[in-house]
């Protein structure tokens, strides 16, 4: 698949310096998501993973006909990156691929591609066999003029309750930098760095 090599790219940040700029990379942290971001001439390519209970309130294994029900909505919500990460509008992206999944949850592999809304009730559920699900989604975009995206505004926030921050790792030809995009600030200022 054309994304899966593309965001390659973003597996090559490894330098000491960044490095110690992006913290809980790989780890697993509630209210906290990891973006990665990678350039490559007008293509986008982004990879998200979110701590199941920052996107349907809980983390276990989907149990009832109701907590299938919100995972299927969460992940046609994370099927549409131009809804949760809104690039600047003179940018001219488009969607190329989208694909979202449910970590561990062999029912919830494919591609979401429905247009229902999670209703997102507060659950206080903790998994008492300690293993955490995690969604993933996978984002190519095209985009005419790369050099006017100049931010990424975060409704991401908006679709989903739980969600704190968001720790994004972007690279380009200009190098790689670390960011964190928080719920008061939901704002990815990409003006010095595109």
């Amino acid at each position: 698949m054309k994304i899966a090599s593309f965001l390659a790219l973003s597996t090559l940040i490894t330098t000491p310096a960044f490095a110690e700029e992006t913290r809980h990379v790989g780890s697993h942290e509630h209210g906290v998501g990891q973006l990665s971001i990678a350039f490559d001439g007008t293509q986008i390519a982004m990879e998200l993973h979110v701590p199941g209970a920052d996107i349907v309130g809980f983390e276990y294994a989907a149990e009832s006909a109701e907590d299938r029900a919100e995972i299927a909505a969460a992940l046609s919500v994370l099927a549409q990156p131009m809804v949760l990460f809104v690039p600047s509008e003179a940018a001219q992206c488009s969607v190329i691929d989208a694909d979202a999944a449910l970590a561990g949850d062999d029912d919830h592999d494919d591609h979401a591609d429905h247009d229902d809304h999670d209703d997102h009730d507060d659950h206080d559920d903790h998994d008492e066999s300690g293993s955490h699900t995690e969604f993933q989604a996978q984002y190519l975009l095209d985009c005419a003029d790369t050099s006017a995206l100049t931010e990424i505004a975060f409704a991401y926030f908006n679709a989903f309750p739980n969600a704190l921050e968001v720790d994004v790792q972007f690279v380009s030809d200009a190098g790689a930098t670390a960011f964190e995009v928080d719920r008061d600030a939901p704002l990815l200022d990409l003006s010095d760095v595109n």
